[in-house]
């Protein structure tokens, strides 16, 4: 058994309440930890311990903070192993996707520690002779930054690394189902010599840590990774005390295919992609539609393929998805599917628990035919295992129904014919779309959606400026 504290003003402690909470292995249902859980009164504190850091930190120079940031992405590479292995214990994610991930943090440390010195003011010309105007960008503060569970490293790294990069200093709240991760990324940091209260982590009840966030007048924003349901939340909240946001909310991914693909090729391809991190995942593709006349070929070979994907402990040699990280989010998956075959929807293949496993949070991936564009896996995001298939005869057609849903994060298109992709990437209401590709996102892209799925961007120089504000100097009477 391992216990869990907080991380605040450079010590790890308890909750103020001394409250604490089990951390349950998703896929052996174990408890593998006690973990703090702290409420408002530890956000409060944390945020005065990162006010007063700030009032060196941000004064240091892009170059000083880039050194540590770069110290601490060498620190996560050379223990990824270690990171890793606690990762796969608290989310249940197969090892190589784990380590994956950390490298992909520290990658993002890497990127802002550089992007940092690259926040350029401008002069600009003015009306008067006598009279000089430029611009320049400094950090904004204090920032919240709350994130989930399903990347626990990947998420916190593009805000923490963003907001570190401009100066701010930051209180975080990862989720309490992955609180390892955010705890060995802090780690990584304060021994690369990032001073105390910089960095504050959290363990405990979102929505308290949430709302003293909201009402403190030191903390300047909050960056948060979630579902739509907490961002309107959060937005009600923050419309009564100016808080700024930056959103990175849910997603429902269109994947229109055209019929001048290659159906064998792409069939594999998109078995990989839709179940990576067990469809847990904002911008899983998530709903297929298919041009008719390949519909049924297609759905039978991607049947074929889904069914080979091997699920287990992520431990184990070859498995290619893991658990589910809770039985809350099993049971909402389990109740989409039968929701779906209520509707007329055949599962083609998967769908239940796996034979040779009693115990965790699985399931079968499943592909599911025959849907209408009004079934339940049309307009919930799934967010687990589960691949619906859907048809469609008319690029009119299939943008229409792409379009028919409140979220707008990212969206994939698969055809030869350039023109008719460029058509429907223009129509399509979504902020990142992949043109035969599945990744459609990087380290230096900007990452961000439309509609209910956000607002603001991570990643790419975009990300940088989420945590600077915009300063106007005017100098008269030259």
């Amino acid at each position: 058994m391992i216990e869990v504290k907080q991380f605040i003003n450079g010590k790890m402690v308890n909750a103020i309440s001394n409250g604490t909470m089990q951390l349950i292995n998703p896929a052996t249902e174990e408890v593998i930890a006690d973990i703090s859980f702290g409420n408002g009164d530890d956000c409060t504190v944390a945020i005065d311990a990162a006010t007063e850091a700030f009032k060196t930190w941000g004064k240091t120079t892009p170059y000083y903070r880039a050194e540590i940031l770069k110290k601490a992405a060498q620190f996560m590479r050379d223990n990824v192993l270690e990171f890793a292995t606690d990762m796969v214990h608290e989310s249940g994610k197969p090892l190589a996707e784990a380590k994956g991930e950390w490298m992909v943090a520290a990658n993002l440390f890497d990127w802002f520690a550089e992007e940092g010195k690259r926040a350029n003011g401008k002069t600009i010309p003015t009306n008067r002779i006598d009279k000089r105007s430029f611009t320049t960008w400094q950090p904004m503060g204090v920032v919240g930054v709350i994130t989930a569970w399903n990347f626990p490293a990947y998420n916190p790294a593009r805000a923490w690394a963003a907001a570190l990069a401009a100066g701010c200093t930051v209180v975080a709240k990862p989720s309490e189902h992955t609180p390892f991760t955010g705890l060995h990324m802090a780690k990584a940091l304060t021994q690369a010599g990032l001073p105390e209260g910089v960095l504050n982590v959290l363990t405990g009840d979102a929505a308290s840590i949430g709302d003293a966030m909201l009402k403190h007048p030191q903390l300047k924003k909050i960056s948060f990774t979630g579902s739509t349901r907490v961002g309107k939340i959060l937005m009600d909240g923050a419309s009564a005390t100016h808080t700024k946001l930056s959103l990175e909310l849910g997603g429902n991914a269109p994947v229109i295919i055209y019929d001048d693909i290659d159906v064998v090729a792409l069939s594999k391809s998109a078995a990989l992609a839709k179940f990576r991190n067990n469809g847990q995942v904002c911008i899983a593709p998530q709903r297929f539609y298919i041009q008719e006349n390949i519909y049924n070929q297609f759905a039978e070979l991607l049947s074929k393929e889904v069914a080979k994907l091997k699920v287990g402990n992520g431990f184990d040699d070859g498995v290619q998805l893991g658990p589910l990280i809770t039985l809350k989010q099993k049971q909402h998956v389990a109740d989409l599917l039968q929701m779906a075959e209520k509707e007329n929807g055949q599962v083609l293949t998967g769908g239940k628990m796996p034979g040779h496993l009693d115990k965790g949070y699985f399931l079968q991936p499943a592909v599911v035919a025959n849907l209408k564009q009004s079934s339940a896996l049309a307009h919930n995001e799934i967010f687990g295992p589960v691949l619906p298939i859907f048809s469609f005869n008319t690029m009119e057609e299939v943008i229409e129904k792409a379009n028919d849903t409140p979220y707008g994060l990212s969206a994939y298109i698969f055809t030869n014919n350039i023109k008719i992709a460029l058509n429907t990437a223009q129509q399509i209401a979504f902020g990142m779309v992949g043109i035969n590709e599945w990744t459609p996102h990087g380290t230096e892209l900007p990452f961000g959606g439309f509609n209910q799925s956000g607002q603001g961007h991570e990643s790419g120089s975009e990300g940088l400026y989420e945590y600077l504000e915009l300063k106007l100097v005017s100098i008269g009477g030259l």
